[in-house]
């Protein structure tokens, strides 16, 4: 454990919480999809390290891109899935399991 810091902060730095929200690893928010809860956190570009692939586009999300983590409220951490940000939000728009192949238009 860390010792106590007595003193507060100088003008102009954030708080703990806040700078925990800020570099991504803080906590994040409850939401109501396909009637199950989800956590859902935002990360930062800059703590995103690793390679991911969004399940909503079925894309990569390479390291240092900002993205949102998600997953079930009472799941464990092999649940969570990395989203793009916009993936997330359109979530409700899209059908399940939708691959397209590789010479498949964007459109």
């Amino acid at each position: 454990m860390s010792p106590r810091r007595n003193r507060p902060y100088a003008s102009g730095r954030p708080a703990d919480h806040d700078h925990e929200r800020e570099s991504g690893v803080g906590g994040g928010s409850t939401e109501l999809w396909q009637g199950e809860e989800w956590v859902v956190r935002p990360i930062a570009g800059s703590a995103s390290a690793k390679l991911y692939r969004c399940p909503g586009c079925d894309q990569e999300i390479p390291p240092g891109v900002a993205h949102v983590v998600a997953w079930r409220e009472y799941g464990g951490v092999d649940d969570r899935r990395h989203w793009h940000r916009a993936c997330w939000s359109a979530k409700d728009r899209r059908t399940t399991k939708v691959q397209r192949s590789r010479n498949a238009p964007r459109y």
